[in-house]
């Protein structure tokens, strides 16, 4: 796919991406009082051209005014590509080396941050077709590879190949080849949770069947149902 080559043709782009992605939108009209993140994705458009033509301070105001209308925090520095769609917005930071491709989904409370206070690449890069979770935190220098997706609220520390899933505290790959629909991504948690459940029950069905594990079982039933109850 072309993209622009041009300011214009480039803010265009967001515009349209946004009309294109989010069935949520009934008219245009609404892309300009609905979409802190296009606001600001807008806003950043131009202030990185003002950085790079040396006007920085200039550029730092007028992002500072811009986190102020949206919440959402762009460094005038950083580099970010075509199509990118910063859903909802609010909490959105990206660092000043922050590199974030083209065709990139971000949606709330995202963090592409730094663990450094060198002067140095400290953020991280984001390459194509990335989707990446809400209040998902990406930090260091980075990198995490095309077509991949970063789990809601996952904390992001290590490299994550192409064509990957990220999900976690720290952030683990658990899935390669996987497709665009983040509603598949595994619930890790559960899983462990069903298989020490099942362990339980395999250890159970061999244990001796006296008086003293009977009662035991009965206060570990009593405690289980009790967790059943506050997690509803």
């Amino acid at each position: 796919m072309s993209y622009a080559t041009t300011l214009f043709g480039t803010i265009k782009e967001d515009f349209a991406v946004i009309l294109e992605k989010d069935p949520a939108i009934n008219s245009k009209i609404e892309l300009f009082f609905n979409y802190p993140g296009l606001i600001a994705l807008v806003h950043y458009r131009i202030a990185h051209k003002l950085y790079h033509q040396g006007f920085k301070v200039v550029a730092r105001i007028f992002m500072g005014i811009t986190q102020w209308l949206t919440n959402v925090d762009i460094h005038p520095a950083c580099k970010i590509g075509h199509r990118v769609f910063i859903d909802h917005g609010h909490g959105v930071v990206i660092g000043e080396t922050a590199e974030v491709g083209n065709e990139v989904v971000i949606y709330q409370g995202v963090s592409l941050g730094g663990v450094s206070l060198e002067r140095t690449k400290r953020h991280p890069t984001i390459e194509d077709f990335v989707i990446i979770g809400a209040g998902a935190k990406v930090l260091g220098n980075i990198v995490v590879g095309a077509h991949s997706k970063i789990g809601a609220n996952s904390v992001v520390i290590r490299p994550v190949p192409p064509n990957s899933t990220a999900v976690g505290i720290p952030a683990k790959t658990i899935i390669k080849g996987m497709s665009d629909d983040l509603n598949k991504i595994p619930d890790i948690q559960y899983q462990l949770f069903n298989y020490l459940q099942k362990r339980l029950e395999l250890l159970e069905s061999v244990a001796p069947k006296n008086i003293e594990f009977i009662e035991s079982r009965k206060k570990l039933e009593t405690l289980y149902q009790e967790f059943l109850k506050a997690k509803v």
